[in-house]
C-alpha cells in the first residue's frame, strides 16, 4: 500500500502506479497548539501509535526574563522545536501530529510548521485562558480551521463550551470540546472533530471559489 501525504484539503489521486487491489493511504497534517504548559506534548504522546519525537529542553535561568511560567511553576521543561506523532484514525487515514512550541520566543517556527496543515487543535486551560489568544489569532488570520479543546485539569473550574467560545471571541461555528490530554480515547475524539470540521470548511471554501469563478465567467 502506498502512502501519500496530502497538504491542506487537496484530496488527490496517487501519482504512482497502484497494483490491482491496492488503495492509496491518506496522511493529513494536524497542528497541536496552545499556551505554555497546557498539555500539547502530553496529548501528542497519549494518542501517538509511534514513539513520539520530542524536542524538550530544561527551562533555564536565562529564559526566566522572557518566559511566562505563571500558573505552571512546577513545569521544568519546554518544547523548543516541535513534538511529532502519528495516529491512524481508520484504515487508510492517518494523521501526522505536530505540536508547536508554547513559548513566545519560538513563534518564528510556526510559519514553517503550519505549511500544508489541514487543521489545528488549540489546547486551552481555563485557569489561563488568555494564553490561547495568540494561537487563535494565528489560525484565524491564516484561515486554518481549528478546534478549541479545553484540557480539564484536576481542580480547574469547569465552564460550558459556549462560555469558553464567548471568552475567546471565536468565530461562529468554531467547535469547543472538553478533553483529557492524558487519555488516548479523549484525544482521538478531539482529532476526529478537527478532521471533520476542517474537511467541511475546506469543502465550503472550494465550492464558494467555484461559484465565484462561474459567476464571473
Amino acid at each position: 500500500m502506498s502512502s501519500e501525504y496530502v497538504e491542506s484539503s487537496e484530496y488527490v489521486d496517487s501519482t504512482g502506479e497502484e497494483e490491482a487491489g491496492e488503495s492509496t493511504a491518506l496522511a493529513l497534517k494536524i497542528l497541536v497548539a496552545g499556551g505554555f504548559g497546557v498539555g500539547k506534548t502530553t496529548l501528542v504522546g497519549a494518542v501517538s501509535e509511534i514513539r513520539p519525537l520530542r524536542t524538550e529542553e530544561l527551562l533555564s535561568e536565562a529564559g526566566e526574563a522572557v518566559d511566562d511560567t505563571g500558573g505552571v511553576d512546577q513545569k521544568s521543561t519546554t518544547t523548543v522545536a516541535m513534538d511529532f506523532g502519528r495516529i491512524t484514525i481508520r484504515s487508510g487515514l492517518s494523521l501526522y501530529l505536530f505540536g508547536t512550541p508554547g513559548q513566545d520566543r519560538f513563534w518564528f517556527l510556526w510559519d514553517e510548521l503550519s505549511q500544508g496543515a489541514l487543521g489545528a487543535v488549540v489546547l486551552a486551560d481555563t485557569r489561563r485562558l488568555e494564553d490561547c489568544f495568540p494561537a487563535v489569532d494565528y489560525f484565524e488570520h491564516r484561515r486554518i480551521p481549528f478546534v478549541v479543546a479545553v484540557n480539564c485539569f484536576p481542580g480547574a473550574r469547569t465552564y460550558a463550551e459556549e462560555d469558553v467560545s464567548r471568552a475567546l471571541d471565536l468565530d461562529r461555528g468554531t467547535p469547543v470540546v472538553l478533553c483529557d490530554a492524558r487519555d488516548r480515547a479523549s484525544g482521538k475524539e478531539v482529532l476526529i472533530r478537527v478532521v471533520e470540521y476542517a474537511g467541511r470548511m475546506h469543502t465550503a471554501r472550494l465550492l464558494d471559489s467555484v461559484g465565484q469563478a462561474a459567476g464571473s465567467a
